[in-house]
């Protein structure tokens, strides 16, 4: 990839603060990161996995004093110096004039129109392990994923970005009295957000969001860290889950949980496990099943157990011919038992059921008796007919 392919994208994030070995230990218990010597004098590596993520060093000590801790995003650019112009004439200030890495590259530290800190960084060849455009889609846990922009004037600071790296104007979300969250775009996919501050007393500010696979989790372990929560968890449309937090030493921070459909399938079955637990546990207690639900739910045996009792609509319809049968059998007998034959007996049958049919159910033992024995004698009847035919 060449320099000019490079430019607009979020390649690096450098944490300056005034305790770097406790912001090691912070940060390495909140968000999935180790940290790796750099070979450069007092200069330390924020690794998630094998991926170089961004850089944490102490704030100098010949600087403003009254400097916080505080994150610095870097944006690349094939040519620093040509970029510091550019922001310049656009209304942006320079901190840090265009300056060269041994073997790294040139970068610069800027401030927008409104104020927003940020840096410019041409890479000496390749951009470094790593650097790839942030965005909400791509990456794993410890990458960063979102970009979020705080300012006071929205519309100024939208130009002037798209301006100096190229940005795209993606869809605008109305967020009622807190005014509209402008979706940034490089590439065509969407990296970050700018939007209104509404406090005062609150400067422009970039705020970098770092990915992780559990987002209460992570807010816990900043909490007990000595980390201050200044928003979350909360979900956001999309489905993701963020916070956003102030280290102890007051550099500002947000962590993201991705939505479970853009999960892993172990992860993701690992989280609808955790949900339907969560969701059984929560559940209001079933109200009564009516007759009809039981004998069509998931549980046949208790299906039937219910069916035996109530027997319903159904069998109602069957009991008057089965009760009329019953009885109908106790008339078939003495005409069976007479030696008019096995088609006589059918038709005495079914004589029988008519005549009794909705009339009269068969209550007691004998309609049973009645019956067996008609089928007794139609078999034996049909037998007979040839004989007491002789005889008479």
């Amino acid at each position: 990839m060449s320099n000019a392919d490079i430019r607009g994208r979020f390649v690096w994030h450098e944490l300056m603060t005034t305790d770097t070995d406790a912001a090691a230990a912070f940060y390495s218990k909140v968000v999935p990161w180790k940290t790796q010597d750099s070979g450069m004098p007092s200069y330390t590596l924020w690794m998630a996995g094998k991926t170089q993520v961004g850089g944490l060093t102490g704030l100098p000590a010949d600087g403003d004093s009254s400097t916080p801790p505080h994150w610095i995003v870097y944006v690349a650019t094939p040519d620093v110096d040509e970029a510091v112009a550019t922001a310049e004439r656009l209304g942006g200030k320079v901190l840090k004039g265009a300056t060269d890495i041994p073997n790294m590259g040139r970068y610069a530290v800027l401030t927008d129109p409104q104020g927003a800190t940020f840096a410019v960084y041409t890479p000496p060849g390749a951009p470094p392990e790593g650097a790839k455009s942030a965005d909400a889609a791509n990456g794993g846990p410890g990458e960063f994923g979102w970009h979020e922009l705080a300012t006071t004037d929205q519309d100024a600071a939208l130009s002037f970005y798209t301006e100096l790296f190229g940005w795209e104007k993606g869809a605008a979300h109305d967020m009622g009295s807190m005014g509209t969250y402008q979706l940034i775009q490089h590439d065509g996919v969407d990296v970050g957000g700018i939007f209104t501050l509404q406090a005062a007393a609150t400067p422009p500010n970039w705020l970098s969001y770092v990915r992780v696979a559990d987002c209460t989790k992570a807010t816990n372990a900043a909490k007990a860290g000595g980390g201050r929560i200044l928003n979350g968890p909360m979900e956001v449309p999309g489905g993701s889950w963020i916070t956003q937090i102030m280290d102890p030493q007051g550099g500002a921070f947000a962590v993201m949980e991705a939505p479970k459909a853009a999960m892993s399938k172990p992860a993701a079955k690992k989280a609808g496990g955790k949900a339907r637990a969560t969701a059984k546990a929560d559940a209001p207690a079933a109200a009564p099943e009516s007759e009809e639900t039981v004998a069509t739910s998931e549980a046949p045996g208790r299906a039937r157990a219910a069916a035996k009792k109530a027997p319903g609509k159904a069998a109602a319809k069957k009991a008057p011919k089965k009760a009329a049968a019953k009885a109908g059998g106790r008339q078939a007998v003495g005409k069976a038992k007479s030696g008019t034959g096995k088609k006589t007996a059918k038709k005495a049958v079914k004589k029988a059921v008519k005549k009794a049919a909705g009339k009269r159910p068969a209550k007691s033992t004998s309609a049973k008796r009645g019956k067996s024995a008609a089928k007794k004698a139609v078999k034996k009847a049909a037998k007979r007919p040839a004989k007491k035919a002789k005889r008479r």
